[in-house]
C-alpha cells in the first residue's frame, strides 16, 4: 500500500532522524591492541539512515543529535556536512560549564568515540564503545521543538531507533516524544530494533521501552533476534546452515504476529547476512506490506566478499525509505533496501559511498544473476 506522505512542496525536509553519532576510529588491517595509526570516520545507527537518503538517494535529511563543541564534535559535523545533511539542529554543549547546554573541559561529558576494526577471515569484527557521557544522553522531552520541525518546516519521514533510546531514560522519552509529535503532523514514522546488549544489557527494560515506541510507528525494521530481544517475541529458533528458504518460513510466522498486535505498522522488514567468514557474507532481505499481507523478497547474494558489515542493515532501511518516498512499490522498495546495503558493506566505515545510480545498477544485475563488470 502507499504511505500518507506530504509533497516535497510543503516540506523543507524529505528526512529527519534523531540519534547518537560517534567518531569511529579503524585500524585498518590491523587489530585495535596492535594498531599504530588509524582512519576517523564517523557512524551512529540512526543517522546512517538519514545519511544513506541525502548522499546515496539525494533527498533532503537533517540529523537531529548533541554534541560537545570541540575538535571532535566539529569533525563529526564536517562530515556529516560532505554528505549533504542539514546539521543546523545540532544541539551543541560549551565547554565553559555556563548555560543548559553545557559541560566542563576536563570531558565530564564527551562526545562518543568507538574503535572498530572489521574483521577479516576467521578473526570476527570487534566494536569498542567510550559512550557512557556522551551529550546527547542529558537531551530529552522540551528540548527540540517538534512543532517547528514538523510543521513550520515540515518534513516527510521521521526515523529514530531501537540503539538511541536505550541511551538513557531521557532518550527513551525523547524519542517518544518525537514519534508522538511526528504523527500529530502526519509524518511518516520509521524505526529500526537494533538491539545492542552493550547499550542496554537488560532485555527487559528494552522491550519496555519498545513497546511504548512501536504503536507510534509505520515502518518498523528488525532481524528475528531484534524481535525477541527488544520486543519478547520468541520464535522458532533457525537451524546453523539452514537455508534462506527455511529461515523465511519462520521469521514470517513471527512478522503475521507482530502486524495482528501492532495494527499501525504498514511495513515490515529486515535483512539478512549469513556471515560465511568476517569478510564473506550471504545476504537477503525481505519486506512485509502488512495491507496486502504480502512478504517482498529481494534477489539473494551468495558468498560475497565485503570490506566492512557496519552500516549494512541502516542501509537496507534508507533504500527502502528512499523507494516508498519516490513512490515506488514494496517490491522495488525491497530491491532498493538490500542492493544498498550490500553496497555499502563493499565500501569501508560505516556510511555510504554509493550512489542511487550505482544502487539501481546493482538491482538490475542481482535480478538478472549477471557477474560485475569493469567500468572503463
Amino acid at each position: 500500500m502507499a504511505l500518507q506522505l506530504k509533497s516535497v512542496e510543503e516540506t523543507r525536509y524529505d528526512a529527519i532522524a534523531l540519534g547518537e553519532i560517534l567518531m569511529r576510529i579503524d585500524p585498518g588491517q590491523v587489530p585495535t591492541a596492535r594498531a599504530r595509526s588509524g582512519r576517523i570516520w564517523h557512524g551512529g545507527g540512526e543517522t546512517n539512515v538519514a545519511e544513506g537518503l541525502s548522499y546515496c538517494f539525494g533527498l533532503r535529511a537533517a540529523v537531529l543529535t548533541a554534541l560537545v563543541d570541540d575538535g571532535i564534535g566539529r569533525n563529526i559535523e564536517n562530515q556529516l556536512r560532505e554528505a549533504g545533511l542539514d546539521t543546523s539542529h545540532i544541539i551543541w554543549f560549551n565547554n565553559s560549564g555556563k548555560g543548559k547546554y553545557s559541560t566542563d573541559a576536563k570531558g565530564t561529558l564527551h562526545n562518543g568515540i568507538n574503535f572498530t576494526w572489521a574483521g577479516k577471515g576467521l578473526l570476527p569484527s570487534v566494536t569498542e564503545y567510550y559512550r557512557a557521557h556522551t551529550p546527547v544522553r542529558e537531551v530529552g522531552p522540551g528540548d527540540i521543538d517538534w512543532d517547528h520541525l514538523f510543521g513550520e518546516l515540515g518534513t516527510r519521514w521521521f526515523s529514530t531507533g531501537g540503539i538511541y533510546t536505550l541511551l538513557s531514560q531521557k532518550t527513551a522519552d525523547l524519542a517518544l516524544e518525537g514519534m508522538k509529535k511526528a504523527g500529530e503532523h502526519g509524518v511518516v514514522r520509521s524505526f529500526d530494533l537494533n538491539y545492542r546488549s552493550k547499550v542496554e544489557p537488560s532485555k527487559d527494560r528494552a522491550r519496555e521501552i519498545n513497546k511504548g515506541i512501536v504503536p507510534h510507528v509505520e515502518f518498523l525494521v528488525g532481524n528475528q533476534d531484534d524481535f525477541d530481544d527488544a520486543l519478547g517475541y520468541e520464535t522458532e529458533k533457525v537451524p546453523k546452515g539452514a537455508s534462506f528458504d527455511v529461515w523465511l518460513k519462520i521469521y514470517t510466522k513471527m512478522l503475521h504476529q507482530v502486524a495482528n498486535d501492532y495494527p499501525n505498522l504498514k511495513y515490515i522488514g529486515t535483512q539478512l547476512r549469513g556471515a560465511l567468514t568476517a569478510d564473506r557474507i550471504n545476504w537477503g532481505a525481505v519486506l512485509f506490506d502488512v495491507e496486502e499481507g504480502v512478504i517482498h523478497q529481494a534477489a539473494v547474494r551468495e558468498n560475497i566478499e565485503i570490506a566492512d558489515r557496519t552500516g549494512g542493515g541502516d542501509s537496507f532501511a534508507s533504500g527502502v525509505a528512499a523507494a516508498l518516498m519516490e513512490g515506488l512499490g514494496a517490491d522495488d522498495a525491497v530491491q532498493w533496501g538490500a542492493a544498498h546495503g550490500i553496497m555499502v558493506q563493499d565500501c569501508i566505515g560505516d556510511t555510504t559511498m554509493v550512489t542511487r545510480a550505482d544502487v539501481e545498477k546493482e538491482v538490475a544485475r542481482a535480478v538478472k544473476g549477471g557477474g560485475v563488470s569493469a567500468l572503463r
